[in-house]
């Protein structure tokens, strides 16, 4: 069954505030903090924008992660109160990843459509018909 954690999006301060949960929390991010200069087009934004976060993970307790992002809005994206949060589900396999986003966007809409990823996964994204925002996520198999 698929894991549930929550995704936080910021305006660009989420370095700021991953420090601050991690002074919390403790632990170390997992993977480190992934950049958007790391990322595929790279080039269409500002040097300020390659420094924000992409994405970074925390571990909190056992087999949760708090994750987040700075939400750019040169991407079309700006962070209000209600879009400043997602939840994210990584699943066993992508048969399930379908069947949950199926699921999921009936009567909603479909933001990101199931695709593969730059990151090694097939993901997509959604608000469902209750405007509950939704990731989901399969992480294919580390090849040898």
């Amino acid at each position: 069954m698929a894991k549930i954690n929550p995704y936080l999006n910021f305006p660009g301060n989420t370095e700021e505030a991953f420090n601050f949960y991690k002074s919390v929390f403790g632990g170390d991010f997992a993977g480190g903090i992934f950049r958007f200069t790391d990322t595929p087009d790279s080039e269409k934004l500002s040097d300020a924008e390659k420094q924000k976060v992409m994405h970074v993970a925390l571990p909190i307790g056992k087999d949760n992660l708090l994750m987040a992002t700075d939400a750019l809005e040169s991407l079309g994206f700006k962070v209000i109160q209600g879009n400043n949060i997602h939840l994210s589900l990584e699943t066993d396999t992508k048969d399930e990843a379908e069947k949950l986003f199926k699921s999921l966007s009936d009567g909603g809409s479909v933001t990101m459509p199931l695709s593969d990823q730059f990151w090694g996964a097939y993901f997509g994204s959604l608000i469902d018909k209750f405007g509950i925002h939704w990731m989901v996520n399969y992480t294919y198999p580390k090849q040898n």
